[in-house]
Order: C-alpha cells, then structure tokens, then sequence
C-alpha cells in the first residue's frame, strides 16, 4: 500500500513539473469540431457540414477540414449525434439467454433485415441491459426476455419506444406482436400421438412462467379434455437437455406398458434419450416421444425424432422488418409464425413388443 502511496505522490510531483504553456496531443484528449473549426479558420456549422458531407461546402474547403479532422484524430461523438437526430441505426434484441439452437438461425434472420435496411444489430441479456431503450442507445427492441415484466414495457411503449415482441401478447400502438403459433404446434403434437393409439402420455412442460409453456399447455389440455380415456401425466420441465433426464427418471420408475410423451422443446426430448440410451427403454418402442422447435441436432438422431417445425430464420427476421417498420412511422398488422408437423419413427402405435423389457 505504502509502494502505491509514493508512486501516486511521485506522479503528482512530476504533473507539476509540466509548463504551463505545454499543449497536450490531440490523442490525449477528446477532440470536438470546435478544435477543428479553430484550426481551420472557420465555423463550426462549416466543419460539422464538411464532416456530414454537405454540398453547401466547397470541395476545397471540406478537404482541408477532413485533413485536419484525421491529423487531430478526430471520432465523432455518437451520443451527441443521437440526440441530435435522435435516430442511431442500431436495434437491440432482448434474449433471455443464449442457450439452445433456435436462438441461432433467429438472430441469422434479424441480422440479415438489418444489414439489408441500413442497421445495426446488438444482442442483450440482463436486468442492466434494459437501460438501453429509456436511454435511447437503440432505435427500438425485439424482446424474447422474460426479465422484462409486460408493466415495463407498456411504460417504455408510452414514451414512444418501438418494441415487437415475441413472448407475450400486450395491446399498445408501439408494440407489435410477432408470436409463435404455440397453440397448434402443440394440437398437432398432441394429436398425433392420440392417432397413434396412445392410452397413456406424459407431458414434460417448460419452465414457470415461460409463454411458450403456458401456451402449449392450454392447447394440450384442450385435447386431454376430449379424451378423457387416456391417462394424461404432466411433469415439470425446464426446456434444458437435464428436464428431460428428470424425466426419464419418473417415467421408467412408473413404466409398466408403452408410453408416449411430448416434451415441450426438443432440448428436453434429447435430454430423455441420452438418459435411455444406456438402458434396456428403446424409444419408437418402449417409450414414444414427440419434441418441440425442429432444432438440427434431431434431423440426425436415430430413430429420427418427430416434432414441430417452423422457420426460426423467417420468425427473426420477420420481427426485424416489423421494427423497422414502426420506427418508419407505418402501421403494421400483428403476425404469427405458422407450424408443421414433422413424423419421425421415434413414435410408433403400442404394440405387445414394445411392452417387453
């Protein structure tokens, strides 16, 4: 500590030493257009014109400008630009982590709109990240972010903020919906495992509170409500590959006959898998299982896993064009991202084999 003590005292010692009349570099300080416009000999609205490429300035004028603004090494202020134009071409997306494949192929989507529209594209996560959009370090958000409350967001939709969500449904002019049609991916899960035969299903749901959950789950028990001769068991999940192992757990304690089960997401459903690989379960037989999302790793798994499709790539970058859009002032009309049912052999009708262990 004491080492620490002299060496700041020595550098206050040798501070004083500097001349008064010393100039200090341009690289040691911040340089604005005022050192510019002094050098130059002229305004500053001529040197901010000059580094906006205004034609109200003569070429020779803006070249020496330009020159001086490089040998200063001069960097425009960018905060003070955007309270000047109040625009800073640069959209945020709000994730909630940046976990799992679909985030991926969605975030391919959204940057390739952006790129394509004249943006930029920042990725966030965290409770501090959403001081961006109150201090208007973004032009709007894509929000996929349960840290955000719909209370929060309704307040930043007030104060003008532009925000397209894809988590939740809210009513308000600055908020546009572009959601996933949860409800019939999980109608046509559910579905066809009752097509199948199916007498027994277990439900492995997402984490509390997620919107996709809460969603697939109503429309999986609109259907157990219409079938009241199946047996229908719901475990909690957490859309992580460790829900489905939690899973399998449960289910090979309780098995006596061949079941099926729709996990929520395909994370889940490859989680069970690993879990039975290394035991006597074989899934197409013993156990039926249906996932969520079409994520790539399934379309190489053996037996090829049944699930629910749609376009991650087209659900971004639909999101992105809304934004754009609400910015731009138009008016746009809430979307939904459709689904389809992919069948793969990892469900299959009950059979007297598959209740052999």
């Amino acid at each position: 500590m004491n080492g620490i003590l002299r060496e700041r005292g020595a550098s206050k010692r040798l501070a004083c030493k500097i001349p008064r009349r010393t100039t200090i570099r341009s690289e040691d300080k911040l340089v604005s257009i005022k050192d510019i416009a002094k050098k130059a000999g002229v305004s500053i609205s001529t040197v901010s014109y000059a580094l906006n490429g205004s034609s109200k300035v003569t070429d020779e004028t803006s070249a020496k400008i330009l020159a001086i603004a490089k040998e200063l090494n001069y960097v425009p202020n960018a905060a003070a630009r955007t309270l000047k134009k109040r625009e800073t071409k640069i959209l945020g997306v709000f994730l909630t982590d940046f976990k799992g494949d679909v985030y991926g192929e969605l975030l391919d989507g959204m940057k390739e709109v952006c790129n394509s529209q004249g943006y930029d594209l920042i990725v966030c996560s965290g409770k501090q990240s959403h001081r961006m959009l109150p201090e208007r370090l973004i032009d709007g958000a894509v929000i996929l972010d349960h840290t955000f409350s719909s209370e929060e967001l309704l307040k930043y939709a007030d104060r003008n903020h532009k925000i397209v969500v894809l988590d939740r449904e809210l009513d308000h002019p600055n908020i546009n919906l572009v959601l996933l049609d949860n409800k019939a991916g999980a109608t046509l899960a559910t579905e066809y495992l009752v097509e199948q035969g199916h007498k027994k299903i277990y439900i492995v749901s997402g984490p509390e509170g997620s919107f996709d959950s809460i969603q697939r789950m109503k429309a999986v028990k609109m259907v157990a409500d219409r079938r009241s001769d199946i047996e229908w068991i719901e475990i909690q999940g957490d859309f992580k590959k460790s829900g489905g192992e939690k899973a399998a757990e449960q289910i090979m304690r309780e098995y006596t006959e061949p079941v099926a089960v729709f996990c929520l997401n395909d994370e889940m459903a490859i989680g069970l898998c690993n879990r039975l690989a290394d035991t006597e379960f074989r899934i197409g037989e013993q156990i039926h299982l249906i996932g969520f999302d079409n994520i790539e790793l399934t379309r190489y798994m053996q037996p090829r896993l049944a699930t629910i499709d749609y376009s991650k790539r087209k659900w971004g970058a639909l999101a992105s064009e809304q934004l754009i859009k609400i910015i731009s002032g138009e008016k746009v009309e809430h979307e939904r991202i459709y689904v389809t049912l992919i069948q793969g052999e990892s469900v299959g009708k009950p059979s007297v084999k598959g209740a052999s262990r």
